[in-house]
């Protein structure tokens, strides 16, 4: 109807191409315009100036021969000041973006070992995008933005590389849970060593209390008891003690057989063995 009453519209965001008896005349912009077909007007082909993606998925190799798919995503879209450029010298812009960018990525991929190609994608994404920029302005295109936002190695090569950091993780738990062992058991040792030296402690101190007790008893008994030596005096305590002893092992309702030496000389003995004890004991406190 539009071409019926030589008038046509173009959309906005849109630009179309104008020809007159066949050659390119201007590039309309988005509104109404008229069109007298009779004088050989018409309208060649319409381009849009929206931002379009073109989403290339491209093979290759990299330096330690692992294979990969590289995704790139670019976007981009036609300058409206060269919208015959655009549409007059490119026929297939979307295979001409696409051969590019299998240029470069398989250019820039095989130079790097996998784990640097995840490292440095912004890189190859920087390199690609800069290859566009030159090749398309020439056609009247602006390239938007380059991104790689997928990279695919092969399904073995990503359960082996999966496996070679859990295994550095288990290694690193192994050597943490080492440590906390080692700590357990210094402070273990160390809780035992200050066990045993409070223990031992009080074992000194209590045979200094004894002998305390005993000092004080011999004095006192020998202040009442005149005509008296320490030693009579500490013979009858510890002949008593031994009794006492005796009398308690004899006693206790869990007791278990105890043999001792028993008669006068044997007496005489086990005193001057504590005795012995006793003063050896005192020795070392001091």
């Amino acid at each position: 109807m539009g071409q019926t009453f030589c008038c046509v519209q173009v959309e906005q965001s849109t630009v179309a191409i104008k020809e007159w008896f066949g050659k390119y005349n201007e590039a309309l912009d988005p509104g109404c315009h008229c069109l007298p077909w009779i004088f050989g007007q018409k309208i060649a082909g319409r381009l849009s100036l929206r931002v379009q993606q073109l989403d290339v998925r491209c093979e290759t190799k990299t330096k330690d021969n692992v294979f990969v798919n590289v995704v790139a995503s670019v976007q981009y879209h036609v300058l409206a000041g060269r919208a015959a450029d655009a549409f007059y010298r490119l026929s297939n812009p979307s295979k001409q973006i696409q051969s590019y960018v299998f240029d470069v990525i398989r250019a820039s991929v095989p130079k790097l070992n996998i784990d640097d190609v995840f490292e440095q994608k912004n890189d190859i994404a920087k390199a690609v995008e800069d290859e566009l920029e030159k090749a398309m302005s020439a056609y009247g295109y602006k390239i938007v933005q380059t991104l790689i936002v997928d990279i695919e190695p092969d399904e073995h090569v990503k359960r082996a590389m999966n496996e070679i950091n859990a295994a550095a993780r288990l290694r690193l738990a192994a050597k943490e849970k080492a440590e906390a062992e080692k700590i357990l058991q210094i402070k273990r040792a160390e809780g035992e060593a200050e066990s045993k030296y409070l223990a031992g402690l009080g074992i000194a101190r209590q045979r200094q209390a004894i002998v305390d007790g005993l000092r004080n008893s011999v004095l006192a008994f020998s202040e009442n008891v005149p005509g008296t030596s320490a030693k009579d005096v500490m013979d009858m305590v510890l002949v008593t003690q031994y009794f006492d002893t005796m009398k308690e092992i004899g006693a206790a309702s869990k007791a278990t057989s105890v043999f001792i030496p028993h008669g006068p000389g044997a007496v005489r003995d086990v005193a001057a063995q504590i005795r012995d004890g006793l003063l050896q004991a005192n020795n070392t406190i001091n």
